[in-house]
């Protein structure tokens, strides 16, 4: 099977699955726990209906849209995934490539294998780069001079990860990051030689962002337990404006699902809202993302941008968010499997699909333009 045989992401699924080891391919499909709450963000679409209209000429689409300042040609832009290289050797470069190609928004994640500033002069394409509020609180403000410097056009601050959710996945399957080659997983890499070659081929796996700090040690602490010590369980709101201050610039939170930490994001700076579980993979048994829309459009008004970011594999789904009241939907896992599959040509095709079922949903559902879609085309 060929990505150009590939005509929607479950079989871009699907072919990852056959490509990556299985440690890896887990680690990206897994959640935590039981997983309701990673199965729950795509079936909780499946509550709410679209009701089309017809006789409407549809002959022109417009799927243009704005968001955190910048315009976009479609209303989807891509989430933050940290350790891509583990997916495919073309990692953050081929995914930030198919975004600009698409003409949508990159977000890097601090735990990117490229650093922020090769992906910046990779591509003009709109970027945001997802930033912690670390422990060394000196790395976070290095962080946002660093994303002032490289011009990137938003910040987003993850809030949803004090801890490392319960991902039994990756007990069962002996993932570990970076990868090793040990007796549990040797199968596996064996029977997958293509990502072997290419691992072997193109070796270096590294926390780009970080992997200065983890040196200046001496080898004294190896890069995930730097990491891992970096997490505050004692970050609160104060330490949210703080950051919001700093950036000074469209400022991000993701990882909120409820009113009231909406509306602590509004007063203390926030321009948008990344309505998140972080696809399943923290906290287990937590409303889908798309259920938390509605409440939170109805308490914020318009003063805050929200993003449904989780379950979104149809073009559907898209349109569903934005009738809702969404301004924007974004992708981890579809762009994943694009990359696993066929790296940055993955991503691109996976991504044109998407981007033609919004489309032409948008003319089977008789709107022509992503600013119309409302509450009149949900049916009950």
């Amino acid at each position: 099977m060929s990505i150009d045989r590939c005509y929607n992401v479950d079989h871009f699924r699907e072919l990852a699955r056959k490509r990556l080891p299985h440690p890896m391919f887990h680690f990206i499909d897994g959640g935590a726990e039981d997983e309701t709450s990673l199965t729950r963000n795509s079936t909780a679409f499946d509550n709410y209906q679209l009701t089309p209209n017809y006789l409407v000429n549809v002959d022109q689409i417009d799927t243009k849209t704005k968001l955190f300042g910048k315009p976009l040609d479609w209303p989807v832009f891509l989430s933050p995934t940290g350790t891509t290289r583990l997916f495919h050797h073309e990692k953050e470069l081929g995914v930030a490539r198919a975004a600009a190609k698409l003409n949508t928004l990159y977000s890097v994640s601090t735990m990117s294998t490229t650093s922020l500033e090769d992906i910046a002069a990779a591509t003009n394409g709109p970027k945001m780069f997802q930033i912690y509020v670390l422990k060394d609180r000196s790395l976070t403000t290095e962080f946002v001079e660093r994303c002032k410097a490289a011009k990137y056009d938003a910040l987003c601050l993850t809030v949803d990860v004090p801890v490392g959710g319960n991902r039994e996945r990756d007990k069962l399957s002996g993932m570990v990051v970076p990868p090793k080659f040990g007796l549990k997983s040797l199968l596996s890499f064996a029977m997958h030689p293509r990502w072997s070659l290419n691992f072997a081929l193109h070796p270096q796996f590294r926390l780009a962002n970080l992997v200065h700090k983890v040196d200046a040690l001496k080898g004294d602490m190896n890069l995930m337990d730097y990491v891992n010590g970096q997490f505050d369980r004692t970050v609160t709101w104060e330490d949210a404006a703080w950051l919001a201050k700093q950036w000074n610039g469209p400022f991000v939170i993701k990882g909120l699902m409820s009113v009231e930490d909406a509306k602590r994001a509004r007063d203390i700076g926030a321009s948008a809202v990344m309505i998140s579980n972080h696809g399943g993979r923290q906290m287990d048994a937590t409303p889908g993302a798309i259920e938390c829309l509605p409440p939170i459009r109805d308490a914020v008004g318009n003063d805050l941008e929200l993003i449904v970011d989780g379950g979104i594999r149809r073009g559907t789904h898209v349109l569903k968010a934005l009738a809702l009241g969404a301004n924007a939907c974004s992708i981890g896992r579809p762009y994943l499997y694009g990359l696993a599959a066929g790296g940055q040509a993955g991503v691109e095709r996976v991504l044109t699909l998407l981007r033609a079922e919004v489309e032409r949903d948008m003319a089977l559902l008789g709107c022509t333009r992503i600013s119309d879609l409302g509450p009149s085309f949900l049916g009950h």
